[in-house]
């Protein structure tokens, strides 16, 4: 799955006519650089979440006929559902219980795509997200087994955690890349939360009783296209990771 239905607010103005997923970096717009990287990895089957301008994204795919892969869409023009509603908007797609990869459409890497499901697949887990040890204001905690414990904004202090008495000394702070593998079998757990939430949530209030892990990777670069400044970087970052 893409994640493709955020605003772009960071991004303006690019995205006052257009959606972040068709803003171009190197003449490509960044959702064809997340298609080809997913389909180079063997991915051939991708939803795509839609909300802001959807039909360009929509007009785009078919124009390219969807890449030459079985490409859907999920429709959320009506209510956008932050990350965790449109996993589970789009839940009817991934039907053979098997683990899915969601990509966010602004991302960047040259990560082993193959190794991260291959990770996932061996560790018994119900998700996995991809993390890495950068600096940041927000991070994801982890034990000592590489288990989802908690949340902490360091610039305002706020911290999450089904851990009663929570303290965030003595875990493991991570970065989230927005890449992550599911399991199918956690949909179920989604039937009482609502429309609209967001999956860190949803993965903290499970922590306790599924096993969340981290795939902290150490070789390879990721880079957040998130803001008009990072289009230019994110040339020379192109070409450094080829």
């Amino acid at each position: 799955m893409i994640f493709a239905a955020g605003l772009g607010t960071r991004l303006k103005p690019l995205t006052d006519n257009m959606p972040k997923a068709l803003v171009p970096v190197e003449g490509k717009p960044l959702l064809q650089h997340t298609i080809e990287r997913l389909s180079a990895a063997g991915f051939n089957e991708i939803i795509i979440n839609i909300h802001h301008f959807g039909q360009q994204i929509i007009d785009f795919v078919e124009a390219n006929n969807s890449f030459g892969i079985r490409i859907e869409f999920s429709d959320e023009r009506e209510q956008l559902l932050d990350t965790g509603g449109g996993i589970k908007k789009a839940a009817w797609f991934f039907d053979d219980n098997r683990p899915f990869m969601v990509h966010n459409v602004d991302i960047l890497s040259n990560i082993d795509l193959k190794e991260v499901m291959l990770h996932h697949q061996n560790s018994n887990v119900a998700a996995t997200l991809v993390c890495s040890e950068r600096e940041t204001n927000r991070y994801l905690l982890f034990n000592e087994q590489n288990h989802l414990r908690g949340w902490i904004n360091k610039k305002t202090g706020e911290m999450k955690s089904p851990v009663a008495g929570f303290q965030p000394n003595g875990y493991s702070q991570l970065a989230f890349s927005g890449i992550q593998v599911l399991h199918p079998s956690i949909f179920r757990e989604m039937d009482s939360f609502p429309g609209r939430f967001s999956i860190i949530d949803f993965y903290l209030s499970l922590s306790v009783t599924y096993k969340i892990s981290a795939y902290n990777f150490r070789t390879g670069m990721i880079l957040d296209v998130g803001r008009p400044e990072s289009i230019e970087y994110a040339k020379d970052f192109l070409q450094k990771i080829r």
